[in-house]
């Protein structure tokens, strides 16, 4: 339907006539579905000489789809206006699209825009759908070019002054200064917010269309900061300051990495930013708070303008208003990361700490709680004197949110933000302290309480960080108090439950349960934590519907399990065996096989007579050791091994076949043991070279620290030192197809070419810094002193053995043989250097 069509039903809207306004009305309603409609309803409204009648009527029925309309546009536009990333068959769709309305609807923004410069009324979240619009349109050529002859118009009349304080700013500041701090740093208020819109607007636009529009806007906010300075104080044109300093700050990386600009931001923080600190005006004090936070890390010529700036950022905290203490504290964590010299700080420490802990009492916002963690961050254990008191004023803090997010729903992501920030820094501050174990008793009954509600369903959203701080409390406390154990049933009660994408989460707790409360775990009947354990494995491990990848946790608890309880546990040998040898039949990924049978290789190392009587009794013996061997020989095209790939899973498998060499004969016929010996000593020989790369590569990164900050200094200087490159679409196609040209002709994947078993690598290089039973046993030794024990025992089948092997696996036993001893050495030497050092 066209424009007159159109007009004419909107006027049959008017009409007395039941039947013609109903008839009108049902048009309408069909017509809102249709693209045309859209775009020639906003046409209507905006065209001053329809009849002021009939734009009414457009006006009332737009009003009900104006936000609707808007945002579908805008999805249109992301989604069909850029050639480069539709399937054939979008194609056709894009360029009708692109072609026939992304301009009409460009220009129909345009108009409404105009509106709100004449003092006219737009909603706030159809003034940002509309600055996402043009935001969008920025990289296309086409659409920038009908943009262009108004940029100006654009730029300076309808996004600057968004940018500005204006009266509602002023109402809310006055009237509700914590809503104003909630609204001004709620990620979701900045969904719907104009001054937001405006701001990406701004950032976009020197990004892509730098070339003069930069110079122009900056000339634009110099001239306000002139104007500013010559006003008297009466006319000072407050509001517009405000603004220009939103603007500065908002293209401070822009700014941090261009000529001329770049080399003038320290004079223009000294010449008009610094004296706001102290401005009668609080949003100008807030403002400089925040400008100066967004260029702390810049390289001062003079430090006594570092400090200054930092200095009066820490007044802020005092200051008498609100929004004024907040961005302050903000601000404070870029000085904070920025410092070079702590002594800047280290003697205000306390006083700093007592600002942060009345403003917590005031406002929950996870920010404030990031720049508390980054002081935590950059002290360290000079934290330890105040770590109680953090600790307390957090958890204080925490139970706020949690109490204000259940009574207002408005606010509730909000609060779970925030609550969320509390967890976090409360893992930070016990991080810091880890080497003082005595504080973790002090600050344990402070933080019980937080655990105890939240490792319940009610928890579900805070779960890890959850789980964090009782990983942090099991392994850093002295001892595992009574108290601490009661989280046990919890925790294992959520596994069962609802809880098993935590699984991987559960595991650290659980595991600093068994292996540092050995004793307790063992003996303790009520509860019985081996039968807890055994439930939840057992549930996990049986269930049809688990994914290899679901249940890796499981394994590697067996393991801490059989490893830590050595001779203790004697009974779960056959129901662990029979619970991995029937996963083990149905697991497909390597990763989980090879952590199965290390379980079985675990269960040899804590007693190999027993076990292997446990797999004949079971009628598996054969098929687990063929199964084993298999494993141990497949390898990659590439060579890489396709299972055990890590340094711990080769040692496991060492001490489980090392165990059953000790055994006597009337255990492993001859052929066996030859067999096994041949394994371990591969695996020996491909677990000492792994060792030896690891230490090779941390080595090399170590040298390679100095070498990489050097490079990233010069990297800073190495910047584009020009105003603008290229910055226009065509910079954006060229990237887009040589990224697309280098995967093509790389031919990209996340894995090797001949690795079908969509394990990453990944997955085979963690839990290697976890600290185990195993770590002092040493392979080398371990094996060798067991084949002198059968040397001694029994000479004749070690005769036996000695010469069934060929040249080559003499040579590797005799090369295991010598690093052995000098591994004894390297362990005496160790122990002695650690000796003195205490």
């Amino acid at each position: 339907m066209d424009l007159s069509n159109l007009t004419l039903v909107l006027r049959a809207a008017l009409s007395h006539a039941p039947e013609e306004r109903k008839a009108a009305e049902a048009s309408l309603e069909q017509l809102q579905y249709t693209q045309q409609h859209l775009v020639r309803l906003l046409q209507i409204i905006v065209d001053g000489s329809c009849d002021m009648a009939v734009r009414q009527v457009a006006s009332i029925h737009f009003k009900k789809v104006k936000k609707w309309i808007t945002h579908i546009l805008n999805r249109l536009y992301s989604r069909f206006a850029d050639m480069k990333v539709h399937k054939p068959e979008s194609k056709a769709f894009a360029q009708m699209f692109q072609k026939n309305y992304a301009g009409k609807i460009l220009g129909c923004h345009l108009q409404l825009l105009n509106a709100i410069r004449t003092g006219g009324y737009l909603p706030d979240r159809v003034i940002n759908l509309i600055l996402q619009y043009l935001t969008n349109s920025l990289t296309k050529n086409s659409m920038y070019q009908l943009m262009q002859p108004q940029i100006d118009i654009i730029l300076f009349e309808i996004i600057f002054p968004l940018m500005c304080f204006n009266d509602n700013d002023q109402m809310l500041w006055d009237e509700d200064p914590h809503e104003y701090v909630r609204k001004g740093y709620d990620i979701i208020e900045d969904l719907y917010s104009p001054r937001t819109a405006a701001m990406d607007f701004v950032s976009e636009l020197v990004r892509k269309r730098g070339k003069g529009n930069l110079q122009k806007f900056i000339q634009f906010i110099v001239e306000i900061f002139m104007r500013y300075n010559e006003a008297s104080i009466e006319v000072k044109p407050y509001r517009q300051k405000d603004g220009a300093l939103l603007a500065i700050g908002t293209l401070c990386d822009r700014l941090k990495q261009t000529d001329p600009y770049k080399a003038e931001l320290e004079r223009m923080l000294v010449q008009h930013v610094f004296p706001e600190f102290s401005s009668h005006v609080g949003h100008l004090r807030a403002k400089a708070a925040w400008v100066a936070g967004q260029y702390a890390h810049i390289t001062f010529s003079d430090q006594d303008n570092f400090r200054k700036a930092m200095h009066c950022v820490i007044s802020g905290l005092r200051d008498p208003e609100l929004p004024v203490r907040v961005d302050s504290v903000f601000a404070l964590r870029s000085f904070v990361e920025a410092c070079k010299d702590l002594d800047e700080i280290r003697p205000i420490l306390p006083q700093l700490l007592d600002e942060f802990f009345k403003l917590m009492g005031e406002v929950e916002n996870e920010d404030l709680v990031f720049t508390l963690e980054t002081i935590v961050d950059r002290f360290g254990e000079e934290m330890a004197p105040y770590a109680l008191g953090l600790c307390q004023s957090l958890a204080a803090a925490f139970w706020r949110c949690m109490a204000s997010s259940e009574a207002d729903d408005e606010i509730e992501d909000s609060g779970a933000l925030a609550a969320v920030g509390c967890l976090r820094a409360l893992s930070t501050i016990l991080e810091s302290i880890s080497s003082l174990p005595h504080l973790f008793i002090q600050i344990e009954p402070t933080l019980l309480p937080i655990l105890r509600r939240m490792l319940t369903s009610d928890g579900q959203d805070v779960y890890e960080e959850v789980l964090e701080i009782v990983s942090y409390l099991t392994f850093y406390s002295p001892t595992i108090s009574l108290d601490m154990w009661s989280l046990w049933p919890l925790m294992m009660e959520a596994l069962n439950d609802w809880a098993i994408d935590f699984f991987e989460n559960i595991l650290v707790p659980l595991d600093n349960y068994i292996s540092r409360g050995t004793e307790h775990f063992v003996s303790c009947k009520d509860p019985d934590y081996q039968q807890s354990l055994w439930k939840g494995l057992s549930s996990v491990m049986t269930d049809q519907n688990m994914e290899d990848s679901d249940i890796v946790p499981a394994p590697k608890l067996i393991e801490v399990f059989f490893q830590n309880c050595k001779g203790q546990v004697d009974h779960w040998v056959e129901p662990y065996l029979r619970l991995t040898i029937d996963r083990l039949r149905r697991a497909e990924k390597p990763y989980l096989k090879s952590l199965l049978v290390q379980v079985i290789a675990n269960v040899f190392y804590y007693n190999p007579s027993f076990t292997l009587a446990m797999l004949h009794k079971l009628g598996v013996a054969t098929e687990i050791f063929n199964l084993w061997f298999v494993m141990l020989q497949q390898v990659k095209k590439s060579g890489k091994r396709v299972n055990f790939k890590r340094e711990h899973d080769k040692k496991v498998c060492c001490l489980g076949l090392t165990s059953l060499i000790g055994l006597p004969a009337n255990h492993i016929p001859a052929e066996a043991l030859e067999r096994i010996f041949k394994a371990t000593l591969e695996l020996l020989v491909a677990y000492k070279e792994q060792v030896a790369e690891s230490k090779r590569q941390n080595d090399a990164a170590d040298d390679d620290v100095d070498e990489f900050d050097a490079d990233e200094e010069e990297n800073e200087e190495d910047e584009d030192d020009g105003e603008m490159g290229v910055d226009d679409e065509d910079q954006d196609e060229v990237n887009s197809l040589n990224i697309q040209k280098l995967v093509q002709a790389r031919g990209f994947q996340l894995h090797d070419e001949d690795d079908d078993d969509d394990d990453s690598d990944d997955d085979f290089s963690d839990d290697e810094e976890l600290q185990t039973p195993i770590d002092e046993v040493d392979p080398f030794i371990f094996f060798v002193g067991t084949i002198q024990a059968v040397q001694a025992s029994d000479p004749a089948r070690f005769q036996s053995l000695m010469q069934t092997l060929d040249f080559h696996y003499q040579a590797l036993a005799n090369g295991v043989a010598q690093h052995a001893e000098e591994r004894k050495v390297e362990i005496e030497k160790e122990k002695l250097e650690k000796a003195n050092a205490q």
